[in-house]
C-alpha cells in the first residue's frame, strides 16, 4: 500500500473520531445557545480557559507519539510497553497541574475583565471539568499509543459511541426535565465528566482483552519512576505542549478579551471559534497519521522513506485546507444561522467567518509542520515562533487594534480586530515552520548519507 493511501486511511479514521470529539463542543455551543445567550457567552469564556489548559497538557502527551512510533518501527515491543507505563507517571503530574489551574481561575477572569455576572457560571463550569481532567489525559495516552501503532480504529469507535451519550445528556442536564432542574452551562460540564470516565473505563477493557496489545506486555509489574526516561519525555513534550499552549491561548484568550465587548460579540466569536476548531480537525488528523509514519520509518532506519511520507502528508493537508476554506467562504451565512437564532449574533458571526477561512489556511500548514518537526526532535524553535507571531502579532496586535489603536488607525472595539491580527500571525508562523521542516528533512537525509559513507564496506 502506498504512503498516500496509508496516511489517508489512517487520517480518515482519526478524523472521524476527532470530529466526534469536536461534536461534543459544537453540540454544547448549540445547546447552550438555544438555552440562552448568557449561557453561550459563559460557555465561550469557560471553554476558552479549559481548552487552553487541556490542550497544553494534551500536547505534552501527544509528543510521545514519535517516541512510541520509533520503538514500533524498530520492533522493540517490550520497550514500548515500559515506555507507556512511564508515561502514566507523567500523566499524574500533568493532572495535578491542570486541576490547580481549573479550580482557581478567579485571577485570570478578573485580569481579563470578564463581567462579574458571568464569572460565577464560568467558575462552576470549570470546577466540574477539573474532575474530568484525569480520565481525559488517560484516554489521550491510550489514543496516542494506538496511533503510534497505526491502529486508530478502536479509538474512533469509542469516540463515536461517546458522542451518542454526550449529546442527549447535555440536552437533559442543561435544560432539565424528568425531575432534573435545569443546570444551564454547568450541565455541559457534567455531561463531559460522565463521558470522559466512560471512555477511560472502556479503554481499560480494550487493553485487557484485545490481542493486538499482548506483544507489549502492558500488564507487567509497574516499574519505579525512571526519571531519565520521564526527563526525555519532558524535553520533547514540554516545548511541544508549550507550543500548543501558545497556539491555543493566542486563539482562546481572544474570547476573554472579546467578552468585555458584550454578549453579542462574545457569542459570535464562540461560533467562529467553534467552526475554526472543527476545520482544524482535518489537518490535525493528517498530521497525526503522517507523524506516525515518519517516525516509524525513522525507527526502521530509513530516513529517505520518512522524507517521502512527510511531504506526502504535507501536500495532502494543503489540498484539504484549500477545499475547506473555499467551502466556508461560500456557506458562511448559512453556517452562522445554524448556531444562533439571534439575528445580531448570526450577522456578526458570518462576518468573522471570512477571516476564519483565511486563518485555516495558515492553521493547517503550521499543524502538519509542527507535528513533523517533533519527529525530527525540533521543538524549541517552533515555540519561539509561536510566542513571537501568535502572542505578539496575533493576540497583542488584536488587543491594540481593538482597544488602543495602532499608528494612524484608531481603536476598533469589535471582534473582527482580533481575527485580523491573529490571521496575520498564523500565516507567518505557517511559512516559517514549513521552511524549517524543509531544512530538517534535508538534514536528516544528508546525515544518513554521511553515516553510510563512514561505515567501512
Amino acid at each position: 500500500m502506498s504512503e498516500l493511501r496509508l496516511i489517508s486511511k489512517h487520517a480518515g479514521t482519526v478524523l472521524v473520531g476527532q470530529l466526534a470529539v469536536m461534536a461534543f463542543g459544537v453540540a454544547d455551543t448549540v445547546i447552550a445557545g438555544r438555552y440562552s445567550d448568557q449561557a453561550l457567552a459563559a460557555l465561550s469564556v469557560g471553554s476558552a480557559i479549559y481548552i487552553s489548559v487541556y490542550v497544553g497538557l494534551m500536547g505534552i502527551v501527544q509528543a510521545l507519539l514519535p517516541i512510541w512510533a520509533e520503538l514500533h518501527g524498530a520492533r522493540r515491543s517490550a520497550a514500548l510497553g515500559r515506555s507507556l507505563r512511564q508515561g502514566l507517571y507523567l500523566c499524574s503530574l500533568l493532572t495535578v497541574a491542570g486541576m490547580a489551574a481549573l479550580l482557581f481561575p478567579g485571577p485570570l477572569l478578573r485580569w481579563a475583565q470578564v463581567p462579574e455576572a458571568m464569572q460565577a457560571d464560568v467558575q462552576a463550569y470549570l470546577a466540574v471539568l477539573a474532575l474530568a481532567l484525569l480520565p481525559a489525559l488517560l484516554f489521550r495516552i491510550y489514543s496516542t499509543f494506538n496511533q503510534s501503532l497505526g491502529h486508530p480504529l478502536l479509538i474512533t469507535w469509542l469516540q463515536l459511541g461517546a458522542l451518542g451519550i454526550k449529546i442527549p445528556l447535555s440536552i437533559w442536564l442543561v435544560a432539565g426535565g424528568a425531575g432534573m432542574p435545569p443546570l444551564g452551562v454547568v450541565g455541559c460540564a457534567w455531561a463531559t465528566l460522565v463521558v470522559n470516565y466512560s471512555l477511560v473505563l472502556l479503554a481499560f477493557v480494550m487493553l485487557r482483552t484485545q490481542n493486538i496489545y499482548r506483544p507489549y506486555r502492558l500488564w507487567s509489574r509497574m516499574e519505579k519512576p525512571d526519571w531519565h526516561q520521564i526527563g526525555a519525555f519532558a524535553r520533547l513534550g514540554i516545548p511541544g505542549g508549550m507550543a500548543y499552549l501558545v497556539e491555543v491561548t493566542s486563539f482562546t484568550l481572544m474570547a476573554l478579551f472579546i467578552a468585555r465587548l458584550g454578549t453579542v460579540a462574545s457569542a459570535s466569536h464562540q461560533i467562529a471559534a467553534s467552526l475554526a476548531s472543527v476545520l482544524y480537525m482535518v489537518p490535525l488528523s493528517i498530521a497525526i497519521a503522517c507523524s506516525a509514519r515518519v517516525s516509524f520509518w525513522t525507527g526502521a532506519g530509513q530516513p529517505a522513506q520518512a522524507a517521502r511520507a512527510a511531504w506526502t502528508g504535507f501536500r495532502l493537508a494543503a489540498l484539504a485546507a484549500l477545499a475547506l476554506a473555499a467551502t466556508l467562504l461560500i456557506a458562511n451565512d448559512y453556517l452562522a444561522t445554524l448556531y444562533s437564532r439571534t439575528p445580531a449574533v448570526a450577522q456578526m458571526a458570518a462576518g468573522l467567518l471570512f477571516w476564519v477561512a483565511i486563518y485555516h489556511l495558515g492553521d493547517a500548514m503550521q499543524a502538519i509542520s509542527a507535528f513533523l518537526l517533533r519527529c525530527y526532535r525540533i521543538t524549541l524553535t517552533p515555540l519561539l515562533l509561536y510566542s513571537l507571531m501568535l502572542w505578539g502579532l496575533g493576540l497583542l496586535g488584536g488587543y491594540l487594534l481593538a482597544y488602543r489603536g495602532m499608528g494612524p488607525y484608531p481603536a476598533m472595539p469589535v471582534a473582527q480586530s482580533f481575527w485580523v491580527a491573529s490571521t496575520a500571525g498564523m500565516l507567518l508562523v505557517a511559512l516559517s515552520l514549513a521552511a524549517l521542516l524543509r531544512f530538517a528533512v534535508q538534514r536528516s537525509i544528508r546525515d544518513a548519507v554521511r553515516l553510510e559513507a563512514a561505515v567501512p564496506a
